[in-house]
């Protein structure tokens, strides 16, 4: 251990080491130790990943400003992508490691948030209201900064919270220091957002948050909050958006596995696993899942939109990501990347920095998020054993309470109303009617990559399909299907640039009566182009799941709307001919339409919420397309047309 004991006997002395991390791993008996020298990069597509020996090579520290990397919004705080090139790895045993760090209190001062509560409880209530409420996205998270000052060489500090973290909680995915000379991150991120091993490609969605004492009293308490509607939702939405991800990173989508129960030492979270095959570099798998719905929201472009018109600074590395890459014993790339949450940042000169976030969506309240940040701060400051009298962390529950089998029939009972498509992987074409085979959808992305899952789903259903973004739609007369996708707005707006493309496209697709199917904003477009204004919900369908009548059949189906259009009959004449309107029986909101050569649905048929989904769309793309016909087909025609 002559590396880490001179390493730690300089830093008690308050002199420098030079770069270096301890990482423990979930379940691992040691900790790794990088050391080597520290740089940075402008892009994730720069960070170093040689060939040579199986083993890490690269650990990068990913702010939260490497958003912009895809083309999305923030407030640009200049924070750099650092990394540590790795020279040295070794493994170090638990016990060693806890009997050489540090064991002293760590003191701070001046701390306080730098957005008081009133000014948090009211950008919680413009998001509610200016955000959710018109139809932005279904939830979206703000976040606020607990600030002080470490009393003592920093480094000193970080350390012995580094032993506190390591003796006392438990559960974490990553419990870390790293000290890159610039800046030190200490914390214990029970989340792992990415990671790629052996060609498999895995997410961690968690959500929700269930405070325990270790007493009998929990359990009872803890099936109350498994119940919880509103737990339940949020923990649906951030898997709806999270597969999202999925869609874009793994042939075939993620297969849903869970849900599971991780606990902590004062902390539970529901939470579930997603995997899927997929053959990118793992430095675009990193880029394109920038970052986890968790701590940003949903829709992921919108969020960051939103985020930062109301955040008052940058993030830092909060809702960024620790990311180790390297090579396996085949010489494949490896990555394994943590959320940077629950985690502190000392500056050299002993600035502290806690970040933590509230997840806003239709159910939340001023007073009730603003409580919850107070929560969680206090929360990451007693684990590491910050500020004045923290309190020492307790042993947890002497029984698991993922073990207990009513915890377990309450978990496994949260997937009963999921659509099976995404909890049971299918192959492209595997679900599909023989006609749809090899007819081809083109899908028009509004900014909300839903569009990516729908892809697989009509991949399934044997159509090959083209993916485009709403300002690049490009030509559509090459394909079988056009289909306008959902994503965030005011589908009433004369101005917004997206809405004026999109219902351009659309009115050129009914004019020529090329086969188009609506989804969501889409869908919200089309109506108004036959003569139903669009009108806003008294309450968000923000991840809401409902059964309805479907032109005469009962399906179950999830929503991610603000808007809806109204009729007061179930039929309507168009200039593009009659058309059969599904309407809500007790406001008149329509739920679907369907006319000659086009469809549209509200809610969403590629969502997790969606059961009845794939066989919706099946039996809507029966109606628009004629089974194909291979010589139109070569010759690039719209079966059936001229």
């Amino acid at each position: 251990m002559t590396d880490l004991t001179a390493l730690l006997a300089t830093a008690a002395t308050g002199g420098d080491p030079g770069p270096f991390a301890l990482v423990r791993r979930e379940g691992a008996a040691h900790l790794e130790l990088f050391t080597g020298t520290v740089r940075t990069a402008d892009r994730l597509a720069d960070l170093p990943l040689p060939d040579g020996p199986p083993g890490p090579r690269t650990l990068a520290l990913v702010p939260y400003r490497q958003v912009t990397e895809r083309g999305l919004a923030c407030v640009d705080d200049g924070v750099p992508l650092e990394f540590l090139h790795i020279a040295r790895h070794e493994r170090v045993g638990l016990a060693e490691v806890l009997a050489a760090l540090p064991d002293a209190p760590v003191r701070t001062a001046d701390a306080g948030f730098d957005v008081t509560d009133d000014e948090y409880a009211a950008t919680v209530g413009r998001v509610l209201a200016e955000e959710i409420g018109r139809g932005e996205g279904a939830n979206f998270v703000i976040h606020r900064c607990l600030r002080a000052t470490v009393q003592g060489p920093p480094l000193a500090a970080a350390l012995a919270a580094l032993r506190r973290l390591l003796a006392s909680e438990r559960g974490a995915y990553w419990t870390f220091l790293v000290h890159t000379g610039t800046r030190i991150l200490v914390g214990a991120s029970p989340e792992r957002h990415v990671s790629v091993d052996d060609g498999l490609v895995m997410m961690n969605p968690i959500s929700g948050t269930f405070r325990h004492t270790g007493a009998e009293a929990d359990r009872a308490a803890l099936l109350r909050f498994l119940a919880d509607p509103k737990e339940v939702e949020e923990l649906y939405m951030v898997l709806d958006e999270e597969l999202k991800m999925m869609a874009t990173v793994a042939e075939h989508g993620g297969q849903v596995v869970g849900p599971h129960l991780k606990e902590m030492s004062h902390l539970a979270h529901t939470e579930y696993l997603l995997a899927g095959r997929g053959t990118k570099d793992v430095r675009e798998v990193l880029r394109e899942t920038m970052f986890a719905p968790t701590v940003t929201g949903s829709p992921m472009e919108n969020a960051c939109r939103v985020i930062a018109r109301h955040e008052r600074t940058g993030r830092r590395y909060y809702a960024g990501v620790l990311a180790l890459l390297g090579r396996d014993d085949a010489g494949r790339q490896t990555l394994d990347a943590p959320i940077l949450i629950r985690t502190a940042e000392i500056s050299p000169a002993g600035e502290l920095r806690v970040p933590v976030g509230a997840t806003l969506v239709r159910h939340s309240t001023a007073e009730g998020e603003v409580a919850e940040t107070h929560a969680k701060a206090a929360g990451v400051l007693a684990a590491l054993g910050l500020g004045p009298q923290a309190p020492a962390a307790g042993p947890g529950p002497a029984v698991r309470l993922a073990d207990d089998p009513e915890v377990r029939a309450a978990l496994a009972a949260r997937n009963a109303p999921l659509a099976r498509f995404w909890l049971d992987q299918r192959s492209p074409g595997a679900d599909g009617p023989p006609g749809l085979a090899g007819l081809r959808a083109l899908i028009v992305d509004g900014e909300d990559t839903f569009t990516g899952m729908l892809a697989h789903q009509l991949g399934a259903l044997g159509l090959v399909v083209t993916l485009r973004p709403w300002h690049a739609a490009g030509r559509v007369d090459a394909h079988d299907l056009v289909v306008v996708g959902p994503g965030p707005g005011d589908p009433g707006s004369a101005t917004e640039p997206k809405i004026r493309a999109m219902r351009g496209l659309l009115a050129g697709l009914l004019a020529e009566g090329r086969p188009t199917l609506a989804v969501c904003l889409g869908h919200q477009l089309l109506a108004g182009l036959l003569g139903l204004a669009p009108h806003r919900r008294h309450a968000p369908y923000q991840g809401l799941q409902r059964e309805i009548d479907l032109f005469g059949t009962r399906r179950r189906v999830g929503f991610y709307s603000s808007f809806t259009a109204r009729a007061d009959a179930d039929r309507l004449v168009t200039p593009y001919g009659p058309v059969e309107l599904a309407r809500d029986a007790a406001d008149g909101a329509v739920h679907a339409l369907r006319g000659r050569g086009f469809a549209g649905v509200q809610f969403h048929p590629e969502s997790v919420l969606s059961p009845d989904g794939m066989a919706v769309l099946a039996d809507l793309l029966g109606g628009l397309l004629p089974p194909r016909n291979p010589a139109t087909a070569a010759a690039g025609r719209v079966p059936g047309r001229a």
